[in-house]
């Protein structure tokens, strides 16, 4: 199916169902359950990567945890989590668009400076059609309250948008897309090096979550197939 055995009975249900498939909800998690078969989740340790004990200014919370949104490119969301390796950490860098849940840029780097989060931001400004007004929504941690990236975003004509202090449910969308990240691959996966979690997280993002993977809050649709149908609609 391409789930990398991550769907339970609910998305096996809507696959099934795109396909033509005649068959009941129930009878899928009966059948599932039957099999032995569920979707692999599997919790481990956290670590810090947000530091907001620092002087730089903090945004206002513009969207006061309203995550509807109906204009690709209108909020931006982004956060950072780690990956372990053998080799040691690897921070990853994400950026989404709250209106598809497409992850339109995103940077792997050794360390939780500012850099990596631009690298980031420079790939969702040449893979998207953006205009000034964005708002770019994020928690409170130095890289992105830091002057060189409040600049960034200020030369673009980005409205920047801060969580309050410690508050996750204030970029839920983020915080459930790395909990996805982190059962479905992360937490099934001994990276050796980090040059294997590059190459696997890449295609775990590129190929599987922007491209296959379904989601409920976008009508059981991939980001991808979910932005080019809204992308059909405005140009009809």
């Amino acid at each position: 199916m391409g789930s990398k055995k991550t769907y339970g009975s609910p998305r096996v249900f809507q696959v099934l169902k795109g396909l033509g498939i005649p068959v009941g909800i129930d009878t899928v998690a009966k059948h599932m359950s039957d099999m032995g078969l569920r979707a692999k989740t599997k919790r481990k340790f956290r670590v810090k990567t947000t530091d907001s004990n620092h002087s730089n200014p903090i945004a206002p919370n513009l969207l006061q945890q309203n995550f509807s949104v109906s204009k690709p490119s209108s909020v931006w969301l982004s956060d950072i989590t780690y990956v372990a390796t053998d080799e040691g950490w690897l921070y990853v860098f994400s950026i989404m668009d709250l209106c598809t849940r497409k992850i339109v840029g995103w940077s792997l780097a050794e360390s939780l400076s500012h850099e990596p989060l631009l690298s980031a931001l420079a790939m969702a400004l040449k893979r998207q059609n953006f205009e000034p007004g964005l708002i770019f929504h994020s928690d409170r941690g130095v890289q992105y309250a830091c002057d060189a990236f409040r600049k960034a975003l200020a030369d673009l004509k980005f409205i920047q948008s801060m969580s309050a202090k410690g508050n996750c449910y204030d970029n839920a969308p983020m915080e459930s897309f790395f909990h996805t990240f982190k059962t479905e691959l992360v937490y099934q996966t001994r990276f050796s090096t980090r040059a294997q979690a590059r190459s696997e997280i890449f295609q775990w993002i590129e190929e599987f979550y922007n491209r296959e993977r379904i989601h409920s809050s976008i009508g059981y649709k991939s980001p991808v197939a979910f932005e080019e149908e809204l992308m059909l609609t405005r140009a009809a």
